[in-house]
């Protein structure tokens, strides 16, 4: 595979839209607020609208002669100039106006002067803006805040509370009919579930019921889905939560919560509690810098106790997912804690093709579609990749306005999956042809090696981070290999750089993944396998426990010397099978010329057109 290692990674932002719960209590209460801060502003507003001045300044006027009206409501004097502006001032409960105009020289009898009474409306609405409505608005924000700070301290006691989900029956019908691909999982955990529904059959036999089934395997293969179809097929409370969610900033509460979510359970019983990803709670104590005290283990030596305390948890079964068995604490794996283990692994052909049975129910697929090659195709892919796959094709088929999913849609679903989303980039015809020829090694090679896997597809069109590359599966499910099918490995990735050196006499940075990966594979083959001159021998560093409890671990290496023979023999392995793939396309040069010609006018060249160049040159019939 060709990879364009200089291209920069563009992230593109990420655009978050929180939806906002809609409360209509806390909006009457904000609108009843505002309205009445909004009533009392406007009254406060209209009364305002005159100049206040003191009342010397307001006899002057009058003595001037720039008073057309003075209105006496009270002891509030309003004098209207002959400008049209309006003067407000106040005057004492003991003077009256005709005193206070005699004071200072003014017949009363030339001033038109209007005694006005407060009537009662107008005094209830002088007090209502003036002082009931701001009282009345400021004791509900005080109440308010009042209220939001007792929830805020409610809280703070509310978190050792645990926040496990509950599923009961009908919530969730997920059943074992449900889950394919991991037949001795499910026949070892159908006795758990004969437990939980049948509890006093084991009883009379004395028998109790297990404590906890530990679920491990890779990401992707089932461990959720399988815990809950324990549940549903038990049709018991189910209580799912996942490691990380008993941690908080506070010591003590994860461990309360574990006492919480097991009291609750208790209550329930018979249940099923559910943790996922246990490994972030349950990993072996004393490996780490903090003290004894730290919060993770705190709340480990807790679930410890709750499992196998002096209180039997009679028909409350706790399933633990994990995809790192050899982290956690060995205190937590004892018979008498969790008891089971039960080990999930990667679909073979025949799971893969009841996997992809379920997960196409609903949908509308072609009926040419040939299910057996797609199992075939798809070695390696999870439970969890093959329902992206189909639903990644369903899109495709949509997108496309077609009724139905056609095998152009899975295959181009699965190359998404595995490689990344196709790419349209900008290239010279030298660039491209340069590709066809990196991309033609791979496959020549792999045709011509023995051992080598089966060549499905060779293309040129860019895919994630590669501008090319080579479809290699094999046909069969792989578990272990010989020193022969990893030298055709090597030897196949090293194609794609022999191809440019042999055409251009140049190097490109695109063997760069080609590289480490066939460099992984010798180092493999040296330091853990045995493959070389050095003989059966582990080189590579490993650890082992030490110190008082051994809980300390420490790093075993190897000498300078014998680490130059390891990179030697390294070094050897990768060269060797360089110049046999250089050797091979030498060889076939006619061969690479046609499927790089051919590569630059359609992109993309299938496995069966690619034997048909073949057997062009050789006069032969290939093997798919």
């Amino acid at each position: 595979m060709k990879t364009n290692s200089k291209q920069p990674i563009i992230k593109r932002p990420q655009v978050r839209i929180r939806f906002i719960k809609f409360n209509p209590q806390k909006l009457i209460a904000w609108v009843l607020i505002i309205f009445l801060l909004a009533v009392s502003f406007i009254g406060q507003a209209k009364k305002t609208d005159k100049e206040k001045i003191s009342l010397s300044q307001a006899l002057e006027e009058i003595k001037q002669s720039k008073v057309k009206k003075v209105e006496v409501i009270g002891n509030t004097l309003i004098l209207e100039t002959k400008e049209g502006k309006k003067l407000e001032t106040y005057k004492e409960e003991r003077d009256t106006v005709v005193d206070l105009l005699a004071s200072v020289g003014i017949d009363p009898g030339k001033v038109n002067v209007e005694i006005k009474n407060l009537s009662t409306a107008q005094f209830i609405q002088e007090a209502l803006l003036s002082f009931i409505l701001p009282t009345l608005a400021l004791f509900l924000l005080f109440f308010w805040m009042m209220k939001q700070a007792r929830g805020a301290q409610q809280s703070i006691f509310s978190f050792g509370k645990s926040k496990a989900k509950l599923f009961y029956k009908g919530k969730q019908d997920v059943t074992f009919k449900d889950v394919a691909g991991v037949e001795e999982a499910k026949k070892e955990l159908e006795e758990v579930v004969d437990f939980l529904k049948n509890p006093k059959k084991y009883q009379k036999m004395g028998a109790r019921t297990p404590k906890g089934v530990l679920l491990v395997g890779p990401p992707g293969v089932g461990k959720t889905l399988l815990a809950k179809a324990v549940a549903g097929e038990a049709g018991v409370p189910f209580f799912s939560m996942a490691g990380s969610e008993f941690m908080e900033m506070l010591v003590g509460v994860g461990a309360a919560r574990v006492r919480d979510l097991f009291r609750t359970a208790k209550k329930q019983a018979p249940s099923i509690i559910f943790i996922d990803e246990i490994d972030a709670i349950g990993r072996q104590r004393g490996l780490g810098m903090t003290a004894g005290h730290d919060e993770r283990e705190q709340t480990l030596n807790q679930i410890l106790v709750e499992l196998d305390g002096f209180t039997p948890n009679d028909n409350v079964v706790v399933i633990a997912a994990t995809n790192r068995a050899d982290l956690l604490d060995s205190a937590l794996l004892r018979p008498g804690r969790f008891d089971r283990r039960v080990f999930l692994e990667m679909p073979d052909i025949a799971d893969r093709l009841a996997i992809l049975g379920i997960h196409k129910r609903g949908k509308p697929f072609d009926e040419n579609i040939n299910w057996h090659r797609v199992a075939q195709r798809t070695v390696g892919f999870s439970g969890a990749d093959l329902e992206n796959m189909l639903n990644e094709a369903a899109i495709l088929a949509a997108q496309k306005n077609r009724a139905q999913i056609t095998m152009a849609d899975i295959e181009s679903a699965m190359l998404k999956v595995k490689l990344g989303p196709e790419r349209k980039i900008t290239q010279t015809k030298e660039d491209r042809l340069m590709t066809a020829y990196h991309e033609g090694g791979h496959a020549l090679v792999a045709k011509f090696t023995p051992k080598a896997y089966p060549v499905h597809r060779v293309s040129i069109v860019s895919r994630g981070m590669a501008l090319g590359f080579t479809e290699i599966t094999p046909e069969k499910d792989k578990y272990s290999y010989t020193k022969s099918e990893l030298l055709a490995q090597i030897r196949t990735m090293m194609g794609g750089r022999a191809a440019e050196e042999l055409i251009y006499d140049e190097m490109t940075q695109g063997a760069a993944s080609d590289i480490e990966r066939a460099t992984q594979i010798a180092r493999q083959m040296v330091v853990d396998f045995g493959m070389s001159d050095l003989g059966p021998i582990k080189l590579s560093a490993q650890y082992q426990p030490v110190g008082p409890g051994r809980s300390l671990w420490e790093k075993t290496t190897i000498s300078d010397e014998t680490q130059q023979k390891v990179d030697e023999q390294v070094k050897k392995i990768i060269e060797a099978e360089y110049k046999k793939a250089r050797q091979i396309l030498k060889e076939k040069r006619p061969i690479l010329d046609e499927l790089a010609k051919e590569l630059v006018e359609k992109e993309t060249v299938e496995g069966d057109r690619l034997n048909m160049i073949i057997e062009k040159f050789e006069g032969k019939k290939q093997e798919a």
